[in-house]
């Protein structure tokens, strides 16, 4: 039989006000605290906080409090310079992975978790997760909300104040509500970096 803990990360349906559960719990929002308190100079500590509470993350990550998360980050793998804008929102009762690379603007929601539509067993604070997958070098615009079980492709651009319901694959812009495919990037995007402006790649030289 599994444990309430293993139940979390299977996908099935599980009671989330389980005691032991609830403990471990209040020990990542301490961490979680911690860190939402941290000034703007103590960006060592932040970066030491961040390897405790999350189950990985790369180097030259950067999150900018405050930072909402129902496990501090617990179940949260970062790969390598991920940024993270302001009030981002971790429903991370299961695992969310984050590719390198990848920019998420403020206001974003990612959630893993679900209630049953059944009112019976709402009252019981029934509950299931499922991961979220995020790939490399994507950009999650302003005030998006990935639901459970949503896997990001690699390069894409979501846009602001899109709900991601459904698996968006690599190398697109979607947006919308909900989400979907408008179109691939393509030689358009190597010549203007917004509507009509153009990259000027001479000012880019390092």
């Amino acid at each position: 039989m599994m444990s309430v803990y293993e139940q979390m990360h299977s996908g099935k349906i599980y009671y989330s006000d389980d005691e032991s559960l609830l403990k471990e719990q209040e020990k990542c929002l301490d961490l979680l605290y911690e860190f939402n308190m941290t000034r703007p100079t103590e960006g060592k500590k932040r970066e030491a906080l961040l390897k405790e509470m999350f189950a990985e993350i790369g180097e030259g990550c950067y999150i900018e409090p405050p930072l909402r998360s129902n496990w501090g980050g617990r179940h949260v793998h970062f790969g390598h310079h991920v940024y993270v804008n302001f009030n981002l929102t971790l429903v991370d009762d299961t695992h969310i992975y984050v590719g390198d690379h990848t920019m998420i603007a403020p206001n974003v929601i990612l959630a893993t978790a679900g209630h049953p539509i059944l009112p019976e067993l709402r009252e019981k604070t029934a509950q299931f997760n499922l991961p979220i997958h995020i790939g490399k070098n994507v950009w999650i615009g302003a005030g998006v909300i990935v639901m459970p079980g949503v896997t990001i492709g690699d390069n894409t651009v979501i846009g602001a104040g899109s709900v991601v319901t459904k698996n968006i694959p690599s190398n697109v812009v979607a947006f919308g509500h909900p989400c979907r495919v408008v179109r691939e990037i393509n030689e358009h995007d190597k010549e203007y970096y917004y509507r009509d402006r153009k990259i000027n790649y001479e000012d880019l030289k390092e």
